[in-house]
Parts: structure tokens; C-alpha cells; sequence
């Protein structure tokens, strides 16, 4: 019998966020999100974020929903303004802007294995972000080609500059207060 019980799952009843932890949340998602756009911008002024190979700096943002949930919502809203401010074709700031939300909620379920959690935005940007560029934008390339390109730059933003980030907060876990 008590095999059994150990075996069993046991359920984590979650307690309602307190008015300061849902406070806390919504500065967090608010500054992730405003400093993707500031990163954004930046990297436009540089030209990195143009071009077949994409390596956009605010995406080492993409490995933050490892350190709080409040990531998830901040990416997903940093991207969309960020895609609206640099004018962006309408199907990039909608379905770029989802891809970002889903990619933010996988790196969340991966946040317990450092290295995995880099891969969502890799991956959901090597398939999503081509559709939108040859489809909606307008691109003239063949989308293997284009799928390759987004993979390279995903890789070295969200997975090379990701990882760095990763290292750097990992050692200060503390700045976050929502890591629910």
C-alpha cells in the first residue's frame, strides 16, 4: 500500500497570486518587454536584423521565460510592438508576434534544462518566419533557403547569445520576484 502512495502523484494546489506578486508580474513582463523593443530597435540601426541571416539581439531575450513566467506575456508584447514601431508587414506583427508567444511558452516548459530551452525560438522561427517573409513579404528566395538563413541567425541570437544570458542570471535569480 504504500508503494502505491508513492507512486502516486500529488497535486500541487496553486495559491492565488498576491496583489504586490501580480504587481511584480506585470512590471516584469513590462520591462522584458520594453527592453526587446529597445534591442530591437538597436539592432536595426546596425543592420543586423535584415538580410537572410537575421542575428537579432533582443531574441537572446528568448531563454528569460527559464527565469519567470512574467517572460512569456514580456517577449510576446515586446515583439509585437517592436514588429509595429519597425514597420513590419501585418502578417509578421500578428503571426511573428504568435510565433514569439509560442515559442516564450515552450522555453517555459523547458526551463529546468538549460541547454533545450534555447531550441523552441529556434525552431518555431525557422518555420514560421519563412512562411511570413516569402509568402507576406514578399521575399524572392526559395524557403529553404530563407528556413536555413532564420536558422543560422536563431541559432546565434536565441541559442549563442541566449546561453550567455542564461549564464549571467542564472547567478542572479534573485532580480527576479515573480518566478512563479
Amino acid at each position: 500500500m504504500a508503494n502505491k502512495k508513492k507512486n502516486v502523484k500529488q497535486n500541487k494546489v496553486k495559491t492565488p497570486m498576491t496583489r504586490e506578486q501580480k504587481t511584480s508580474y506585470i512590471v516584469e513582463a513590462g520591462v522584458i518587454a520594453a527592453f526587446y523593443v529597445v534591442l530591437m530597435l538597436t539592432n536595426m540601426e546596425f543592420s543586423g536584423a535584415s538580410g537572410l541571416i537575421q542575428v537579432r539581439i533582443a531574441e537572446a531575450l528568448c531563454i528569460l521565460p527559464c527565469f519567470t513566467a512574467a517572460a512569456v506575456p514580456g517577449l510576446f508584447v515586446g515583439c509585437l510592438i517592436g514588429n509595429i514601431v519597425t514597420g513590419s508587414v501585418i502578417w509578421d506583427v500578428i503571426f511573428g508576434s504568435l510565433a514569439t508567444l509560442f515559442a516564450a511558452f515552450l522555453t517555459r516548459q523547458f526551463r529546468n534544462k538549460r541547454y533545450l530551452a534555447s531550441v523552441p525560438p529556434i525552431v518555431v522561427n525557422m518555420f514560421v518566419v519563412p512562411i511570413i517573409l516569402t509568402k507576406a513579404a514578399g521575399v524572392d528566395q526559395a524557403i529553404g533557403a530563407v528556413s536555413l538563413g532564420i536558422g543560422i541567425g536563431e541559432f546565434l541570437s536565441a541559442g549563442v547569445l541566449g546561453q550567455i544570458v542564461y549564464s549571467v542570471l542564472d547567478k542572479n535569480r534573485s532580480i527576479f520576484k515573480s518566478q512563479r
